[in-house]
Parts: structure tokens; C-alpha cells; sequence
């Protein structure tokens, strides 16, 4: 039985070119809806994968973001995030996209074609046992990605795929296929839509709650968040004077003398215990 594609199936909408504005954008929110009811569904995969991660990820290990088009810059967008917000070292979580970081911005032609290239370029990294591989394929067919998976999981990595078609080859070839039935696009296979948007949906899922896992958030709040502009300083320091019950210009100077909120909380109860 051939394998068939839920997303590149005709559009539930047509004369497109012929509708307004508002029905357009009524159209597509309708649309959008779909997206959290069948990442929901998804879950029990999502939440098999964060634990495994997190098990890995306490012995040293790594998420590696692998992807062609769009699903490949949503991993590089996920991974990029990660130090900002959590403070994380960079080379902790990685988005591998196919054609290299020009694909970022520009289609590389016939740049998710090569079967081989994923796993060379994940040797980069001297992926071993402790790393997870995430592909990230809305078609689930990707070569890069079925390429990278398959020979990730022969060397030891947990192996998870992310994709909008059931029974895909890149589920096959994963320990954990993901498979996040959005059905098929507004405008006629154009996986950038509700694919892209689950595709966001499960990545926030995944690194998020890895994060939290790994410590790096207290209570609700980023306590671990890089102070790059004053807007985060000021966040900071509100939260350090809700926290430690301390005047917002003292709490200010602790901050960016220890450069997080968590740091600045450890110093100043550790000096509070010895005075």
C-alpha cells in the first residue's frame, strides 16, 4: 500500500484568490485551532522523549535539532533560544538545519535530498550514546532527516521524530515518532502553515520542560535568563525584590554583580546565613 501524505492533500477551502480579507484570515484561525487538539494527542510520545532526554541530559548528553525548509530553521529557532532564556551553555541543545546556516534564509537546492549528509553533519559534533536526534520533518519523507535518524539510533543516540503524516518512513526509523496529525494545509501542501505551527508547538514542549527538569527554573519563573538588554535586567530585579524582600536598587546591584536572579539569590542567602 503506497504511502500517503495527510499534508500534501487538497485544501478543505478553495477559490482562495476569490475570498476577502476577513473570510481569509477566518479561514485560516479556523484552521489553526486543529493544531494544539493534535499535538495533544501526541503527548504520551512527547512526554516518552522528555524523559529520556533529561536522563541523558544529567549523565552530559545533548538534543540535537535536525530539519530541511521551515521544520529545519524551527529547530535552529528552538535551539537558539535555549541560552537566552535559560542561561544554558549553547552547545547543549543544537539545530542542524539541511544546506547549513545559509538555508537559514535562502532555499539550498537539492539540499535535503542527500541521505548521508545528516549523519555526517551531526559527526561534527562527536555524537555519542547520551545525545538525543530529533528530525523534524512535516512530510516525514526528508532524506536528510530519515538519513541522520537512522544512522543516530544504529550508533546509540535516542532517535525522535516529528511529523504530520502517520506511518511515515521517518517515523519508522525513529525510537520515538511523534506523529502530530494537523491534516491537511490551508493553502494546498504548504507544510509552513499547520505543520510549521505544531511543529513550534512541541519543540516549546520538548526544551521547556527539559529545562525545568534540569533546574533551570524556580517557582515560574527564568531565574537562569542572560541579562542582554534592560528590559531583563528589570524583570530581574523585580523578581529579586519580590523574592528577597530587598529595596529594587539594592537588588538591582546584586544582579548584575552575580549576572542571574538565580546566583544572586544563592549569594545573598548564603551571605545572610553567615552574618
Amino acid at each position: 500500500m503506497a504511502f500517503v501524505k495527510i499534508s500534501e492533500q487538497e485544501s478543505l477551502y478553495d477559490n482562495l484568490e476569490q475570498k476577502s480579507v476577513h473570510e481569509l484570515l477566518t479561514e485560516i484561525n479556523q484552521e489553526d485551532h486543529k493544531v494544539a487538539d493534535a499535538v495533544q494527542q501526541a503527548i504520551p510520545q512527547i512526554e516518552r522523549l522528555v524523559t529520556g532526554i533529561v536522563e541523558r541530559m544529567k549523565k552530559g548528553g545533548r538534543i540535537f535539532y535536525m530539519g530541511a525548509g521551515t521544520s529545519g530553521r524551527l529547530g535552529v529557532l528552538d535551539a537558539s533560544e535555549i541560552p537566552p532564556t535559560f542561561g544554558m551553555s549553547p552547545d547543549w541543545i543544537i539545530g542542524i538545519i539541511a544546506g547549513g546556516d545559509v538555508a537559514l534564509r535562502n532555499a539550498v537546492e537539492n539540499a535535503e535530498d542527500d541521505t548521508a549528509q545528516g549523519w555526517k553533519d551531526l559527526q561534527e559534533y562527536n555524537v555519542s550514546p547520551l545525545d538525543t536526534v530529533i528530525g523534524i520533518a512535516a512530510s516525514g519523507t526528508t532524506p536528510y532527516v530519515i538519513g541522520a535518524l537512522r544512522d543516530a539510533r544504529a550508533n546509540g543516540c535516542l532517535t525522535a521524530a516529528i511529523t504530520s503524516n502517520p506511518g511515515a518512513p521517518v517515523s519508522e526509523v525513529a525510537e520515538i515518532p511523534i506523529e502530530m496529525i494537523v491534516g491537511p494545509e490551508y493553502v494546498t501542501g504548504s507544510s509552513r502553515m499547520k505543520s510549521g505551527t505544531g511543529q513550534k508547538l512541541i519543540c516549546n514542549m520538548i526544551s521547556t520542560s527539559v529545562m525545568i527538569q534540569m533546574g533551570r527554573v524556580k517557582g515560574n519563573k527564568m531565574v537562569n535568563m542572560q541579562l542582554t538588554n534592560q528590559k531583563l535586567v528589570d524583570r530581574g530585579t523585580r523578581w529579586l525584590v519580590d523574592e528577597l524582600q530587598i529595596p529594587y536598587d539594592d537588588a538591582k546591584r546584586l544582579l548584575l554583580l552575580h549576572g542571574s536572579v538565580k546566583k544572586a539569590i544563592d549569594a545573598y542567602r548564603g551571605n545572610r546565613t553567615t552574618d
